[in-house]
């Protein structure tokens, strides 16, 4: 064995003991509170929950109440909870004592940098009022033509697929051809942040002509994915070695000695990060050099004014340009704003490509309600004065419009579809939560102790990890109703005659968006919720009055028909179930047909 092999040995060795100690410690510390019976002995329910668990989550707080005990690695016990007072005291009113694990802010600093979500404290207060100007409604209505002639490229993709597999035009209006709707979906997303954040033209949808920097967009959030298994352990190394040790580290760690496919992976992940910090310190110096001459954003030999006079109103150069004018004082430094680029695309990207192709899954699966959808997006079309500049294929011959923000944003099928899908299917469904003190959580309504006694306020130790159900929050029955685990958009058109979901019997979710939990809520809720939402919303407002979509029908060579199942990991991915598919790949085939008047 060399010197190298037995230092990294030693290292992760020393890293697992601390971790040990840590949870040997917390034994003591016990929360009293019922919950489901361990379903390993050192998994704990982790893995049964977490890991494709999406009914097992409902189950869970459904037989348990809104505050539950489970097991997590190595006998620690984490609290479950999705009590409405509960999230509000944790997420709002004293979140200075519930903050982000160490293990996902130290992760997330080493990807990223100092972004808004590695920072606690003062600094992520500083970052995130800088921050909250660029997402504002005004700079939206700038961004929504970038948004829109991504859409259309997306929708002359799939159009031209439908064509080229029709014979003739006869053929192109009777007939249905199945797609794997995800990758355009991912790509498309991808472009839309970069143009929307960077200023940056990606070409995603472009195949063949993506260059690095996008690739490494792309496959960073899958090789994160991966490599999870060193989350616990980063946060040792960063408290008890020095920034020369940590690097010395890694690079024993992602050298050729370990072929082991996760540190295949763990190499891999390193050299993306490399990639895109050495891409984001080019742009960034880009939109420096072009705030110094007051010359609109220029391109960094790929972007591009993707439609006359957006240069420049990407949000990086609003934010570049905001921060110089600031006092020194309120100044974010390079470091914190490169931090931001990409943490904005990561938390972006997967997140709105698994909302909009849900939302499209959703709509194949109701075609009665893609059929409402769609008459509303036509007839709105047909009542906009803004011309539409695609006339790629036969559907924008008559003439069909580009919405403005504003009807976009308001129109109240479109409005209800995207809210119901967002509300059932969160992209994420959980995150985690620390105590940095001894705290008291209290419950609006009571559960049961450990003992089986009646208890509406639950006391936690320092270090109490939690995790933070919007899943169960954003199904739960006090709040949405006895049908609240359906998809039922007409829930949403109620609200115009007074009735407001969510909001039932005095109980509400603290969420920023409409009463749900799915952009969380308090000073680290999703900042881009308002980006996403419009985003989603152009993108099905693009493509259905062009594509009808439904589900796999037709049988495969083998005879099986493609069955979709969302498998819940960090994120909600579609699979074909067995035996049509693997169940691991991601992949949505959707059957789509050209609509004609």
């Amino acid at each position: 064995m060399t010197l190298a092999q037995l230092i990294g040995y030693s290292v992760l060795t020393f890293a697992a003991w601390k971790l040990v100690r840590r949870h040997a410690s917390r034994k003591a510390n016990a929360l009293d509170v019922a919950g489901p019976e361990k379903q390993h002995w050192w998994k704990g329910n982790m893995e049964w929950m977490f890991v494709d668990g999406f009914q097992r989550c409902l189950d869970v707080a459904a037989e348990f109440g809104g505050a539950v005990r489970i097991h997590a690695l190595f006998g620690e016990e984490w609290l479950y909870v999705s009590d409405p007072r509960a999230l509000h005291h944790i997420l709002v009113k004293e979140q200075h004592t519930f903050e982000e694990n160490d293990s996902f802010l130290s992760c997330n600093k080493l990807i990223f940098g100092d972004g808004l979500i590695s920072t606690l404290g003062e600094q992520h207060r500083k970052q995130r009022k800088k921050l909250n100007p660029v997402f504002s409604t005004v700079n939206m209505r700038e961004l929504l033509p970038v948004i829109q002639t991504i859409s259309h490229q997306l929708k002359s993709i799939l159009v031209s697929n439908l064509s080229s597999r029709s014979e003739d035009d006869h053929a192109r209006c009777r007939e249905s051809v199945e797609l794997d709707a995800l990758p355009w979906l991912s790509r498309s997303s991808l472009d839309c942040i970069c143009e929307g954040v960077l200023g940056y033209h990606s070409a995603a949808l472009e195949t063949g002509n993506e260059d690095e920097y996008t690739n490494a967009l792309r496959m960073l959030g899958p090789f994160i994915a991966k490599t999870l298994i060193f989350r616990p352990i980063i946060p040792i190394v960063m408290r008890n070695c020095s920034l020369y040790w940590r690097k010395k580290i890694l690079d024993w760690l992602t050298i050729s000695w370990l072929p082991t496919q996760i540190m295949r992976d763990l190499r891999e992940l390193r050299h993306i990060v490399e990639i895109m910090d050495s891409a984001s310190r080019a742009i960034f110096q880009e939109k420096k050099d072009a705030l110094q001459l007051q010359l609109p954003s220029p391109p960094l030999s790929r972007a591009h004014d993707t439609l006359g006079g957006t240069a420049g109103k990407d949000m990086m150069s609003i934010m570049v340009k905001a921060n110089a004018s600031s006092s020194e004082v309120d100044r974010l430094s390079d470091t914190e704003l490169l931090g931001q680029m990409n943490v904005m695309i990561f938390a972006g990207l997967e997140t709105t490509t698994a909302a909009v192709a849900r939302a499209l899954y959703m709509l194949a699966k109701h075609p009665h309600v893609q059929e409402q959808l769609r008459i509303e997006i036509c007839g709105a079309m047909a009542a906009s004065q803004v011309p539409d500049l695609d006339h790629s294929h036969a559907k924008d011959e008559s003439g069909s419009a580009r919405l403005s923000y504003d009807v976009l944003m308001n129109l109240p099928l479109l409005n209800a579809v995207v809210r119901e899908t967002l509300r059932l299917y969160p992209s994420l469904p959980v995150l985690t939560r620390r105590t940095t003190e001894s705290a008291s959580v209290p419950l609006q309504f009571p559960v049961r102790s450990a003992s089986g006694e009646e208890i509406d306020v639950i006391h936690v130790a320092k270090n109490q990890r939690l995790v933070i159900s919007i899943l169960a929050a954003n199904h739960n029955q006090a709040a949405w109703g006895e049908d609240a685990s359906e998809w039922k958009p007409d829930r949403w058109l109620k609200s115009s005659q007074g009735v407001s979901p969510g909001d039932k019997d005095g109980v509400k979710y603290p969420g920023i968006y409409s009463s749900m939990m799915t952009f969380l809520a308090g000073n680290r809720s999703c900042i881009g919720f308002k980006f996403a939402e419009m985003e989603i919303k152009d993108v099905l407002a693009t493509l259905l009055p062009a594509i009808h979509f439904a589900l796999p029908s037709e049988p495969d060579h083998n005879g099986n028909v493609k069955e979709i199942h969302w498998k819940m990991t960090g994120f909600h991915i579609p699979v074909v179930k067995a035996p049509a598919g693997d169940g691991e790949t991601p992949h949505l085939p959707l059957s789509m047909q050209l609509v004609r008047e």
